[in-house]
């Protein structure tokens, strides 16, 4: 592509330029020569007269204008050599007088009978060019013929020599500008390169790389532009990978979560099959086996909320907070007082919207989580405020509270603080992740902030309500 550039532009910039040079020289040419003939015509004419006016002064004073011929055009033949113009006097197609250089004879025969008229030519002799003129001179002397010869050799050389050195300057101008032109290209198609490679180390993986832009040029524009879409990819890809990550992590846990129950469900059915047993342990071992097939139902359920909320629309609509606050408080008031955990709510405003068994269910695994981080008399409250001009709702306990590194993962699909804890109390390690995506579809703002030893708050702030 550059090369092609490079070739199609100099050999533009060449025929343009030299046909320029060559086209003004022979217009200058020309116009020197138009000018020549002008001239010649009217020295021809200047010249016929005068030399008419001499002979008929000549024979005024009883001369012969035969006899005076020769003599008096010998002076016009002297005075004009020295201006490179030859002369020339011939009748009725006999020489009389001239000083033509070359062949004698050689160009009055070609005027032939004038009959008062003059012409004009381009003739060449013993190696150089003229300008001729031919004419008779003014009566009663029509029967004598004028030639006239005009060396236009110095003036062609002079216009040789001048366009030779024209086109050494072209060809000097030429090659520097050879030179300009393909370190001007090298810097246009810079960017360009540019480009291809960190196109290809991108199509081998690495996003890394970028185009250095400089200057405010189009060509800038499009490496920015580049650098832009570079940059949209790389964060494409991590995003990609991270939801690679999630997938697998995801999919690892599941099948661990999976493994647990129906290991027991497995091993205790084989010993109630097997094993010579009373009906007091067959009941035990039932008892297993409907406890995790509880919680297989409990993960079923959990994975089937979270799909169905990714594809289904929801139903906005107004909510009274009271209620809502109410149904989550006495939803847990039964397992709150079996570990003697109080529960309270309180409320600044009235009203929200959204759909409201979403925000029951976030509301009740919210709250039920925070009844779990407590011992046996801790306490849990719920708040309606007014959090810097939003409406928010905020679940705060005085439970054991999450580290720092566990609270940047607690919305993640299986992720437990307390492993042991949650699956003895049927957690599938799903509640969260579904109040996340509940949060997500009523663009709230879910923030939690935690203290090891002194309670978790969370804000679910409204950022569409005022």
């Amino acid at each position: 592509m550059k090369l092609k550039t490079y070739f199609l532009t100099l050999l533009l910039f060449l025929l343009f330029f030299n046909g320029s040079i060559l086209l003004i020289s022979f217009i200058n040419m020309n116009s020197s020569l138009n000018n020549i003939r002008e001239c010649s015509l009217g020295e021809h004419y200047f010249i016929a007269t005068s030399y008419a006016k001499d002979l008929k002064a000549l024979e005024g004073r009883g001369i012969s204008a035969d006899n005076a011929l020769n003599s008096t055009f010998q002076s016009y033949i002297e005075y004009y050599g020295k201006k490179n113009v030859f002369l020339e006097l011939s009748r009725n197609g006999k020489l009389l007088s001239s000083n033509i250089p070359g062949q004698k004879n050689l160009l009055y025969k070609e005027t032939g009978s004038l009959q008062g008229k003059r012409i004009l030519s381009t003739v060449e002799a013993g190696g150089k060019k003229y300008v001729y003129v031919a004419g008779t001179l003014p009566a009663p002397y029509d029967s004598y013929v004028l030639s006239y010869l005009y060396d236009i050799s110095p003036s062609i050389s002079s216009w040789n020599r001048v366009t030779g050195i024209l086109f050494s300057i072209g060809v000097a101008i030429s090659f520097i500008l050879a030179i300009c032109l393909i370190l001007l290209l090298n810097r246009i198609f810079k960017p360009l390169k540019h480009i291809a490679l960190v196109s290809g180390d991108i199509a081998k993986g690495d996003y890394n790389n970028r185009i250095p832009v400089k200057g405010k040029d189009e060509l800038s524009e499009m490496a920015q532009s580049f650098n832009n879409m570079a940059g949209e990819i790389q964060n494409q890809m991590a995003e990609l990978e991270k939801s690679a990550e999630q997938k697998q992590c995801f999919i690892d846990n599941f099948a661990h979560e999976l493994r647990t129950p129906l290991t027991t469900i497995y091993g205790y059915a084989e010993y109630i099959q097997k094993a010579a047993i009373t009906e007091e342990e067959k009941l035990s071992a039932t008892n297993y086996i409907m406890e995790e097939s509880r919680r297989l139902q409990n993960l079923s359920n959990r994975l089937l909320s979270l799909a169905m909320l990714r594809n289904d629309e929801i139903r906005f609509e107004e909510i009274n907070v009271r209620e809502l606050l109410k149904y989550a408080v006495e939803e847990l008031r039964k397992k709150a007082e079996n570990k003697n955990v109080e529960l309270e709510y309180v409320y600044d405003f009235t009203s929200l919207t959204g759909d409201i068994e979403l925000l029951k269910c976030l509301l009740v695994n919210l709250t039920d989580n925070a009844v779990k981080a407590c011992m046996s008399g801790g306490r849990v409250k719920l708040s309606a405020i007014y959090e810097k001009n939003n409406r928010a709702l905020i679940i705060e306990d005085n439970g054991i509270g999450i580290s720092e590194e566990h609270l940047k993962h607690i919305t993640e699909a299986f992720y437990r603080v307390d492993k042991s804890r949650s699956r003895a109390e049927g957690g599938a390690g799903l509640g969260l992740a579904l109040c996340r995506q509940i949060a997500e579809r009523h663009n709230i703002n879910m923030l939690f902030s935690s203290k090891p030893g002194e309670g978790t708050t969370v804000k679910l702030i409204f950022t569409t309500l005022k």
